[in-house]
């Protein structure tokens, strides 16, 4: 990969502001820059660009290593359990079985 980042899905990429001068050519590069005004995930980014999640990454990841880009990974799961305490995991799974009995 361009940045030798280890980018997942759903690592946010934004703009940097003021953006430099873009090095490439390549229209999906200032795609990219354009749709990443506001903080995109590369999940996002793929999507809306249509293109596969692999070269999503590598395009990202040269736009990191420019400059052009910054990025911040995602919150790992055990931040998700600080949020959501173990009670509330346990009201939510009697939600979800009780839906499941309907």
């Amino acid at each position: 990969m361009g940045a030798g980042h280890d980018l997942d899905m759903l690592t946010l990429v934004v703009t940097v502001s003021p953006a430099p001068r873009l090095q490439h050519i390549e229209t999906e590069y200032a795609e990219i820059v354009q749709l990443c005004c506001t903080a995109q995930s590369v999940a996002e980014v793929s999507a809306h660009l249509n293109l596969p999640l692999a070269v999503t990454k590598i395009l990202v990841g040269d736009l990191i290593a420019e400059g052009m880009l910054n990025f911040r990974a995602p919150a790992s799961s055990d931040s998700y359990n600080d949020i959501a305490g173990i009670g509330d995991l346990n009201i939510l799974q009697a939600v979800l079985d009780g839906i499941r009995k309907l």
